[in-house]
């Protein structure tokens, strides 16, 4: 039997949205394509702690409502299990608060968007160097993507090479090495769960000065960046 594939779970949605959409660590599977016996999640802020690296075929690490910034305990042994996988070459895929996480255990910096907060569904748009990647050659120089965030990269790693920008964010897909890359959009999401989240936070969004319901009308589906998903498995998860 093949190495499982694993998620590392940095949060999860509330309970409400857990029931009807699953929670972060389903989404993933599902639109990696994966099957339960498949998966291991390690629900690392709740105190789980992943085995070896060479343990996995691969690796994804979810969004979070945990703020990268704080360094929580779980956080920052995680940020440092990330830096033995990757001295061990095994593929990692971060998506919002793993898109941080990775850019922090490699020596870049986080923080608060100073573009404000980004939710619902934006377009991402691909710089030169994306046209010839293994991985995300076969982006458009424009596609839609799921966004809910406050936090972003604010500088990247030294070595790390960014491969696309959305108009809130100049750090939005990263490539960290020739297999680690790492998204600030959710490619997991769907639009339901989107719209559903919008609805559910409206009055929070609304203190932010954000019309909820103007950015359920602008969801969409975001087949180019779910479709990343099985492609990283595809293009480099152990065989």
């Amino acid at each position: 039997m093949p190495a499982p594939v694993l998620i590392i779970q940095t949060g999860d949605a509330n309970p409400a949205l857990k029931t009807n959409y699953g929670g972060y660590a389903d989404q993933i599977g599902c639109a990696a394509g994966l099957c339960q016996s498949e998966i291991e999640v390690v629900t690392v802020y709740e105190g789980q702690r992943p085995a070896c690296p060479r343990s996995y075929r691969a690796v994804f690490i979810t969004g979070s409502p945990a703020m990268v910034t704080d360094k929580e305990d779980w956080s920052e042994r995680t940020a440092e299990w990330i830096r033995d996988a990757a001295e061990l070459d095994t593929p990692m895929f971060g998506i919002c608060y793993g898109h941080q996480l990775l850019t922090h255990a490699f020596g870049g910096e986080v923080g608060y968007n100073p573009a404000g907060r980004a939710a619902g569904t934006m377009h991402v748009k691909t710089l030169e160097c994306c046209r010839q990647d293994e991985l995300l050659g076969v982006l458009p120089a424009e596609f839609p993507a799921h966004m809910l965030h406050m936090q972003s990269v604010l500088r990247p790693p030294k070595d790390a090479i960014v491969m696309a920008r959305s108009p809130l964010d100049p750090h939005h897909v990263i490539k960290h090495k020739h297999n680690v890359y790492s998204t600030q959009f959710h490619p997991e999401f769907s639009p339901e769960f989107v719209r559903a989240h919008l609805h559910y936070y409206a009055d929070i969004y609304r203190g932010c000065g954000i019309d909820a319901q103007a950015l359920c009308d602008k969801v969409r589906e975001t087949p180019q960046s779910t479709g990343l998903l099985r492609r990283f498995l595809e293009l480099y998860a152990r065989h």
